[in-house]
């Protein structure tokens, strides 16, 4: 389970939203072994007067946040965090100065969905990969 959370100027990513949505599950399916039909993204957008961000990041400033169940190597987090840079960079031409990454884990037990926790389902994905 990987659920991802986007966060940047709603006149940014209004724009680039599909795109930008489709880079960051590509890499979160070839890096993790994701299943493809495995996507959960939620945008959070910002009026500009409500983000704050230091003055060297510019309008199309970007914050990642990535929720997963643990269990990942720390070399397949790396991997992910810069795959997302590069094609990130690559295909919605955003620097990477302008992008943040926070990958956060939690054991499978503090996950709930199709009706029990996480470590009473059998994922038909691997999570230690």
């Amino acid at each position: 389970m990987a659920q991802v959370k986007i966060y940047g100027l709603r006149n940014n990513l209004d724009h680039i939203q599909s795109k930008l949505s489709t880079t960051i599950h590509n890499c979160i399916v070839q890096t993790l072994s994701f299943p493809k039909e495995k996507k959960y993204h939620r945008f959070i957008k910002f009026d500009e007067n409500d983000m704050i961000f230091p003055d060297e990041k510019s309008y199309q400033y970007i914050i990642i946040e990535i929720n997963m169940i643990e269990g990942r190597t720390t070399e397949t987090k790396k991997n992910l965090i810069k795959s997302l840079f590069e094609n990130i960079e690559k295909d919605l031409h955003i620097s990477s100065d302008d992008i943040e990454i926070c990958i956060f884990e939690s054991p499978a037990s503090n996950w709930g969905f199709r009706g029990m926790t996480g470590d009473e389902i059998e994922l038909t994905y691997e999570v230690k990969v």
